[in-house]
């Protein structure tokens, strides 16, 4: 969650969002079991890019995906400083990313006037029936929820 919250630091003084996240390939579990191995960490460029599609977390999967040279991210988890959106949340199932961690919430980013569809990861997993585990919310909240202060202090645009 710590890189994830420096590469958010990183996007909002390149103009981006308050939002970063890192995508971390878990051990294996066989006879000798590896270390986790951080694939891709990237953070939120919508306003940069004039592309309404590049949060944090489509920037990590698509990153993600080049280094592993693969759609499928099966035995990664993503640390998200926000909960991801819907568009993100689906991103993540389709890329077969194991579980999510996550800061801040849904809310907690639309109390900040960030339009957000207020649909929690929870009810999109439980709707979709999908096998993308939630493992933790509220990660770091306090240090994830200083990440919205920041921006505005730098003048930030809502989207």
């Amino acid at each position: 969650m710590r890189l994830a919250i420096e590469k958010a630091r990183e996007g909002i003084k390149k103009g981006g969002g308050p939002f970063g996240a890192c995508i971390v390939k878990m051990p294996s579990k066989g006879p000798k079991p590896g270390k986790a191995e951080v694939i891709a960490c990237e953070h939120n460029s919508v306003r940069p890019n004039i592309d309404s599609s590049a949060h944090a977390e489509i920037n990590a999967i698509r990153a993600a995906e080049k280094a592993l040279n693969t759609i499928d991210l099966s035995g990664c988890i993503i640390y998200s400083t926000t909960e991801p959106c819907p568009m993100c949340f689906s991103a993540i199932h389709w890329a077969k990313i194991d579980g999510i961690v996550f800061g801040t919430s849904t809310a907690d980013a639309k109390a900040v006037g960030f339009n957000e569809l207020m649909i929690t990861d929870k009810d999109l997993k439980k709707l979709g029936k999908s096998p993308v585990k939630i493992i933790s919310a509220g990660v770091m909240k306090k240090e994830n929820l200083k990440l919205f202060d920041e921006w505005k202090s730098l003048g930030g645009e809502l989207y």
